[in-house]
């Protein structure tokens, strides 16, 4: 066996980030910029009022107030054709140009109108500036907004938008496709046949694949045929920028995938009995001439999960370009026992945690363990890492990846 640093390190020395290319925009939203971009407009593009109120020169008000002469109203979206006089006040609407002759605001709520609505008493002096948004006060021309590496999330794409930059040099997701191998696997809807198992590792993946921000590509299921599983694999390969199957990887009469994988990745195949359980069996190679990742995870259901997180979730983070690949880990002090037996290998629990009142991660509780047992493991929101050895005991600190953040803390008003 090999453990579990060698497979990770061996897996991700093969994978390297694709090209950037033109993304629009709009459907950038998780890829990282693949280039630096650089601000062409001001923003704002012009002076304008931050509140509801009334535009007047701060000179006129000096003396601690005046009543002036209400001359016209500014609304958003154009400017006032009038210039602003000694004396006088203009109406003004958030995000209205600033007039002319004007150097400040007086929100509508620190004045008086009179009742024919013809003069209005400013009762403090204004300072210059006074809820005016600067030119460019956000944004200046030649302005580094995104660096290239830079994740584009949501506040980004509308940095970007603020610019009208409808396309983005990015990395694109990667298309991740998934295959299920096994003459037990049934995807129909209808009652089985005896014998047949449906297939839970596909959609299982594929919605894991949507949450690692990925594009999941439904290959389907291939039967234990040597032939058509490398038809398909190869197939996959030529469209696809990395592929994912399960079952076919142990040590089985019909277990044809670490043979296909080993045949189309040549040198860089390897089939890996990895010193962790479950997940314990696994394939890997880079096939062509783009080294495109076949991972070949083993076929029982939470093994596929396990393997994905340990091994195929940080490979595809790092195809789509991020720096960071890794889920959140941080040391949980157990509040429940967690026994086991030396054998060898690196134990991964699904466990529930939580922060507790001395602020610090607990475990609450851990699963019922077994590779198959997919409902018994689904509540959990985190995985134990459990080194060999006799097992773990109430107070002890253990290693855990976090693999929902937002269950972590208990709901609570964040207002105070």
């Amino acid at each position: 066996m090999i453990s579990i640093e060698e497979a990770r390190s061996y897996i991700f020395s093969l994978v390297s980030p694709l090209a950037p290319q033109d993304l629009p925009t709009a459907s950038a939203l998780g890829c990282v910029a693949g280039s630096d971009v650089i601000a062409r407009e001001p923003v704002p593009g012009f002076a304008n009022s931050s509140m509801d109120g009334f535009a007047v020169r701060s000179d006129d008000t000096i003396g601690g107030g005046a009543t002036l002469q209400i001359v016209d109203l500014v609304l958003a979206g154009g400017p006032s054709s009038s210039t602003l006089g000694p004396g006088e006040a203009m109406r003004i609407m958030t995000g209205a140009p600033i007039p002319d002759g004007a150097d400040a605001v007086e929100m509508l709520e620190e004045v008086d109108v009179d009742d024919a609505a013809a003069t209005v008493s400013v009762t403090r002096a204004v300072a210059h500036g006074a809820f005016v948004r600067r030119r460019g006060d956000d944004i200046a021309v030649g302005d580094r907004l995104v660096a290239s590496g830079d994740v584009l999330h949501a506040s980004r794409l509308g940095v970007l938008a603020s610019q009208g930059l409808d396309i983005v040099r990015a990395v694109p997701r990667p298309r991740v496709g998934v295959l299920s191998t096994g003459n037990e696997l049934s995807s129909e809807q209808g009652p089985l046949v005896p014998g047949a198992i449906r297939d839970v590792n596909r959609p299982l993946l594929m919605a894991l694949l949507g949450d690692t921000g990925v594009t999941p590509v439904d290959l389907g299921v291939v039967r234990d045929d040597y032939r058509e599983t490398l038809d398909l694999i190869a197939g996959a390969a030529d469209s696809c920028d990395a592929v994912i199957t399960t079952g076919g990887v142990s040590v089985g009469d019909v277990d044809y995938v670490k043979a296909v994988i080993t045949e189309l990745g040549g040198e860089t195949a390897r089939a890996m009995q990895i010193a962790v359980r479950p997940g314990k069996p696994f394939a890997f190679g880079a096939l062509g001439t783009r080294r495109v990742p076949v991972f070949g995870l083993p076929g029982n259901p939470v093994s596929t999960r396990v393997s994905y997180e340990l091994f195929v979730r940080p490979a595809l983070r790092r195809l789509g370009g991020h720096a960071r690949t890794e889920r959140m880990v941080a040391d949980a002090i157990l509040d429940c026992e967690m026994p086991r037996r030396p054998d060898g290998r690196v134990h991964i629990v699904h466990v529930d945690v939580a922060i507790s009142g001395d602020e610090r991660v607990h475990v609450i509780r851990a699963m019922r363990e077994g590779s198959h047992l997919l409902q018994a493991v689904a509540p959990a929101n985190a995985m134990a890492v459990v080194p060999d050895g006799g097992g773990l005991t109430i107070g002890d600190v253990v290693r855990v990846i976090v693999l929902r953040p937002d269950d972590l803390a208990p709901s609570s008003d964040w207002s105070g």
